[in-house]
């Protein structure tokens, strides 16, 4: 295990270096951060040259962004254009987003699994096909739309909870932008719970354990269940940095001021610094929980080993 885990380690190398100077060429190669800072207002030529000289954008790209590696490996992402360092961005945000992201995990978690083995032991019955329905019409409405109607119901109509989240961001505010944030992932972890446990009730194996005379409730969770989780984890393994990434429109409804938040406001703003130091952290996150899902599926599966 110890050999495999540095292998894959060895991998995400090239993944980090490849990924990361893509969004670096993007952003730097295709805008102008020195107009972006100035906005409307045209610069003073000798103080644009300065800044250019400062940042390093007179450097061929490849240069730039082996100085920009270099810091960021000495803990400085750089300063975003309201003076602030971007890594004091990031200390405010991504707790806020981690937050978020872990309401949202759970309700995936603990719903969607929970329904798709209810639906696949259940398959064809009017319970079924009621749940495929709904998790259908939650992927066919779009965040935004089912975003500000559960916040008018929930927080405008009903009262039950507040409409926007304070800038503390307790869990207790995040429950409903949790909700709103995993809906479709929650339906996608339904459908695909559902379509593995359907599949594998007919396997030898679980045959076996019934024909043993094993409780059925053992059958579900030690056979039936375990094996059914391997495409179930490696979904939820690959959305957790979706959700950090994709929460944009979520935080903008209930004004959270986390990852999605300032990454709005830095393509919005044209903030080069900040999006490009925000992203890299987010492939982190991507690569990580790759690793993650990896290492679980020999935990459900004990027939998977790694050398």
């Amino acid at each position: 295990m110890g050999r495999y885990v540095i292998r894959r380690l060895l991998q995400m190398i090239p993944v980090f270096i490849g990924s990361t100077f893509l969004i670096f060429f993007m952003v730097y190669a295709l805008g102008d951060p020195v107009a972006a800072l100035f906005g409307d207002r045209a610069p003073d030529p000798a103080t644009a040259a300065r800044i250019r000289e400062d940042l390093h954008l007179n450097d061929p790209l490849w240069k730039q962004y082996l100085i920009y590696m270099e810091n960021i490996f000495t803990g400085d992402f750089g300063t975003a254009f309201n003076g602030q360092p971007v890594t004091e961005l990031m200390g405010s945000a991504f707790p806020v987003t981690i937050r978020l992201t872990a309401v949202a995990i759970v309700f995936e978690i603990a719903i969607g699994i929970t329904l798709g083995v209810l639906t696949g032991m259940k398959r064809g019955r009017p319970v079924d096909t009621g749940v495929l329905l709904l998790t259908l019409v939650v992927i066919s409405v779009p965040t935004f739309v089912t975003g500000y109607v559960l916040q008018y119901l929930f927080g405008v109509q009903w009262g039950w909870t507040s409409p926007s989240v304070s800038p503390e961001a307790p869990f207790g505010e995040l429950v409903l932008p949790g909700l709103v944030l995993a809906l479709v992932s929650l339906a996608y972890v339904t459908r695909l719970t559902r379509t593995s446990i359907a599949e594998n009730t007919r396997a030898d194996y679980v045959r076996t354990a019934v024909a043993k005379g094993l409780p059925r409730r053992r059958v579900i969770v030690r056979h039936l269940l375990r094996n059914s989780l391997i495409p179930v984890v490696t979904f939820i393994g690959t959305d957790i940095g979706a959700l950090m990434g994709g929460a944009i429109v979520t935080e903008r409804i209930f004004n959270i001021h986390g990852v999605g938040y300032q990454l709005y406001q830095g393509i919005l703003r044209n903030n080069s610094p900040t999006v490009v130091g925000f992203v890299t952290i987010l492939v982190l996150v991507f690569l990580l929980a790759n690793l993650l899902v990896d290492l679980l599926y020999a935990v459900l599966d004990p027939r998977i080993r790694y050398a």
